[in-house]
């Protein structure tokens, strides 16, 4: 699938958003242990909402849809300020009388790597989202994470039908009758989301198993390996890694994701999306801070520009 090349692509991000209490530390620790934090920062999160920020930054326009806890919330104020700050809309979020937002603890160690416990009320997946005609009356693309699907599904179909596509990012095992791997374009995996989707550890036998069930474009992002996926011919191709002195992690293969969403709604070719979604990540693992560290679009064509000589 390629797209007539368009500038500033208006994408929704369909999540939902996290409160992130992040800590520094010397490394995780045991049952029973208790260790000091070197700092601490509170940010907000979950993948489609880092994936917004990543689109804003990275030269398109984020939306916001999704559910979120009561409206009296601190931890929701404190988003919304967060996502105004980037740019970001929210008209499509929608609070949950009597509910929590989403909350994570993050751990952080001394090689970027990170730890996180997050509770989400289950109660979440009982939102309604508004029409398709409102969500989509003016989008170019739609973001979606995979656990998102129990209420997204259908809307990302209709998007299908008007020939928007569809990013979904899969962090988690995901049901091989699962609705959104038919109802949508892009479907791009974490490697451990891979392997327990499939069913297999190996990695092109679980894309190949994924790929005999959707037209949809496949992909496994592997951190420092790079990205394996499928084209057109159903033959494997692979997207180095930029190497690059990691010091958080946090948010990265979200910042990729959003990265892809935007290349691609632009024109880009399958090839340049991925590298530049690569770029983009690799920067923003060089900063702490999470998606908040996600480089500017001037900073990945520099960092592009600059590995291609």
């Amino acid at each position: 699938m390629t797209l007539t090349a368009k500038s500033n692509p208006r994408v929704l991000c369909i999540g939902i958003p996290v409160r992130d209490l992040t800590f520094r530390i010397e490394a995780v620790p045991g049952r029973g242990y208790k260790v000091p934090a070197s700092a601490y920062q509170e940010i907000c999160g979950g993948n489609a909402l880092n994936a917004g920020i990543g689109i804003a930054r990275l030269g398109g326009t984020a939306r916001m849809c999704g559910p979120m806890g009561d409206s009296g919330e601190a931890a929701s104020r404190f988003i919304f300020d967060k996502l105004a700050e980037e740019g970001i809309g929210t008209s499509g979020l929608i609070h949950m009388p009597g509910l929590v937002t989403p909350i994570s603890a993050v751990l952080v160690d001394p090689t970027g790597e990170r730890t996180i416990v997050t509770f989400r009320d289950p109660k979440l997946w009982d939102v309604e989202l508004p029409a398709a005609d409102e969500l989509l009356a003016d989008c170019d693309a739609i973001m979606i994470e995979s656990r998102c699907g129990a209420f997204a599904t259908p809307l990302c179909a209709e998007a299908r039908k008007r020939g928007i596509p569809v990013v979904v990012d899969i962090d988690s095992a995901m049901s091989l009758n699962q609705g959104l791997l038919t109802a949508s374009s892009h479907l791009i995996f974490s490697a451990e989301a891979l392997h327990a989707t499939a069913g297999v550890e190996d990695d092109e036998a679980a894309l190949k198993k994924v790929a005999a069930l959707t037209h949809a474009f496949v992909a496994v992002t592997r951190g420092p390996k790079g990205t394996l996926w499928l084209d057109d011919h159903q033959q494997f191709q692979e997207t180095p890694a930029y190497p690059v002195h990691v010091v958080d992690t946090l948010g990265a293969g979200d910042i990729f994701h959003g990265g892809f969403a935007v290349a691609f709604s632009e024109g880009q070719d399958i090839p340049s999306a991925l590298r530049f979604a690569s770029a983009a990540a690799a920067l923003k693992c060089t900063r702490p801070g999470g998606a908040f560290a996600c480089p500017s679009r001037a900073e990945v064509e520099a960092f592009l520009a600059d590995k291609a000589k």
